[in-house]
C-alpha cells in the first residue's frame, strides 16, 4: 500500500492544516454545525476520507483561486465555491487533467460562485470573504474573526508568484496589499497561507508592501534569477530568509 501523502497537523482544538507531499497545504476548519475545507490540494489520493476522519459534520468546500494544486481534490465533493473572476482559471486546470481523471473515474464538481463579503456561519464560528486579488484576478482569504486568522492560498504567501500569466502588476499587487491592510488589518493577526507548515504573523502583508515599493522603485540590483517549469524570470527576497521572495517578471513591474 503507497504511503498517505497527506501529513496532518492539528493547530487548535478546530482546527488542522493537511499538507500534501510539501506541494500545497489545505486547512479544515470546525464550527459547531459545520466545517470548512479551505482548498483542496492535488487530487492524488482520496481527500474526502481524509477529512472525514477528522470531522463528521458537514463540509463546505471553498477554493481560494483556480489553480490546480488548490483545487484538483475537488473531485472527491459534491461541489466546490470559488470567485467567478476564477472559475474559468479553475475550469481549465481540471481540463488538463481530464485524461487521467478519467482513468481514476472522476469527474470535477460544481462550482458556486463566491461573493466578496460573504460570511459562511459553521456554527459559533464565521468565516468571511475577503479580496486578494493579484496572484489570480479571483483569489479570495478567508477571515476568522474569532480566532483572529486570515486564510490566504497564494494570494498572501511568503513565496509569491507573480511571473505567471494572469497575475496582476506589482503596483496591482502594492494596492491589494495597502487595501488589505487598511480594511481588515485589525481583525487579523496570523496568516495560514496554501504552502505552509503552520502560522505566519502577520507582519508579512508589511513584507510584502516593502518587497513592492522594492521593485516599483528599481531596487532590484541584488535580485537573482528564478527557474521555473516556464522557464526563468527574477525573485526579490521580502525577508533575511532564503527563498522568502515575490517572484516576477522584468516586463510587468
Amino acid at each position: 500500500m503507497a504511503e498517505q501523502r497527506a501529513r496532518i497537523k492539528q493547530l487548535l482544538s478546530h482546527l488542522w492544516l493537511i499538507d500534501d507531499a510539501g506541494e500545497s497545504t489545505c486547512y479544515l476548519i470546525e464550527g459547531k454545525t459545520h466545517a470548512m475545507l479551505i482548498d483542496t490540494a492535488n487530487g492524488e489520493e482520496d481527500l474526502r476520507a481524509i477529512v472525514e476522519g477528522l470531522t463528521k459534520l458537514p463540509v463546505i468546500v471553498v477554493n481560494t483561486h483556480g489553480h490546480g494544486d488548490h483545487i484538483f481534490g475537488n473531485v472527491f465533493f459534491e461541489e466546490a465555491w470559488i470567485h467567478p473572476a476564477d472559475m474559468q482559471l479553475a475550469e481549465m486546470f481540471m481540463g488538463y487533467a481530464k485524461e487521467e481523471l478519467d482513468k481514476r473515474g472522476l469527474k470535477p464538481c460544481p462550482l458556486k460562485p463566491l461573493s466578496i463579503g460573504q460570511v459562511f456561519d459553521l456554527g459559533g464560528l464565521a468565516l468571511e470573504v475577503v479580496p486578494l486579488q493579484g496572484h489570480t484576478p479571483g483569489s479570495v482569504g478567508l477571515l476568522d474573526r474569532q480566532d483572529r486568522i486570515l486564510f490566504t492560498g497564494d494570494g498572501v504567501n511568503v513565496h509569491l508568484w507573480m511571473q505567471l500569466e494572469g497575475c496582476s502588476s506589482i503596483a496591482e499587487l502594492k494596492e491589494m496589499l495597502i487595501a488589505l491592510k487598511a480594511q481588515y488589518g485589525d481583525a487579523f493577526d496570523r496568516i495560514l497561507h496554501g504552502h505552509d507548515k503552520g502560522f505566519r504573523d502577520a507582519e508579512i502583508v508589511d513584507w510584502l508592501i516593502r518587497g513592492c515599493d522594492d521593485l516599483l522603485a528599481g531596487r532590484t540590483e541584488n535580485d537573482k534569477p528564478y527557474h521555473y517549469f516556464a522557464g526563468e524570470c527574477m525573485q526579490h527576497p521580502i525577508s533575511d530568509v532564503e527563498g522568502e521572495v515575490i517572484v516576477y517578471n522584468k516586463d510587468r513591474v
